[in-house]
């Protein structure tokens, strides 16, 4: 049976490997995207191992997604500890191995942890991201339970899950410009609206309507946007400053 399941393990890893270079990030967020990862690493380890991403930006690492429990609890101890496996790949750059906890020396004040919740074996790999630091952290319940394969998977997965996080990093960058220019645009228009409205009403140039909107909005603190949408709405302009009108020549 052990046999049988060693010759399936490459043949998983493929088929993950592949369901994950064909991800249409458009279908995704930053979080799902993650989350989609650490299961198919998962689908592609031992049974039972749990999976977890950590994300390190500036000095603050996050479990950015996670298969289970353990695998949670186990990233959130290091955090609180200021050391393991997990951060030590993320910043270090190096592929972890722990064999077997009992007889792991490397974190002795993380070890009683691991012990306590029934892991007895993890690898973490660092994702060669030019951005972020992060690992791919896979933890198991049984000693010596990850083989050469494994280990070569988890660093093909995180090869992957790196490029899959900086193209997602880039999307999102892209979503949120075009939310701003959206947002920009339909500002603009809103406030095209209100000027025209004080021209033809106040027989004002468009930037002495517009100087009207905005001393209105340093004077009562709101924002040009939200007065024009509300003359826009309701026709009327409060608090508005006196007349902007060039003063009439008299008449000879």
């Amino acid at each position: 049976m052990t046999g049988a399941a060693n010759r399936l393990s490459p043949l998983r890893t493929q088929a993950s490997l592949h369901a994950l270079s064909r991800l249409l990030l458009s279908d995704y967020t930053p979080q799902s995207v993650l989350q989609r990862i650490v299961d198919l690493v998962q689908q592609s380890m031992p049974a039972g191992a749990e999976v977890s991403i950590t994300l390190i930006r500036g000095d603050h690492p996050t479990t950015a997604a996670f298969t289970g429990p353990l695998a949670e609890q186990l990233d959130e101890t290091q955090y609180q500890l200021g050391h393991g496996p997990c951060l030590e790949a993320a910043i270090g750059g190096l592929l972890i191995v722990i064999p077997d906890v009992r007889t792991e020396t490397r974190w002795p004040a993380y070890v009683p942890a691991l012990l306590q919740r029934g892991a007895l074996s993890a690898l973490a790999a660092p994702l060669p991201a030019p951005y972020v630091a992060a690992g791919l952290n896979v933890y198991a319940r049984t000693a010596e339970a990850f083989t050469a394969d494994d280990r070569s998977a988890l660093v093909q997965f995180a090869g992957y899950a790196a490029a899959v996080q900086t193209n997602m990093d880039a999307l999102q960058d892209a979503r949120d410009l075009a939310e701003h220019l959206q947002k920009a645009l339909a500002s603009r228009a809103v406030i095209e609206q209100a000027k025209g409205i004080l021209m033809e009403r106040h027989k004002l140039t468009a930037e002495q309507a517009f100087r009207m909107l905005a001393d209105t909005s340093m004077r009562i603190n709101r924002k040009v946007r939200d007065l024009a949408e509300d003359l826009v709405h309701t026709g009327e302009l409060v608090f508005a400053v006196p007349d902007h009108r060039p003063p009439r020549r008299s008449e000879a």
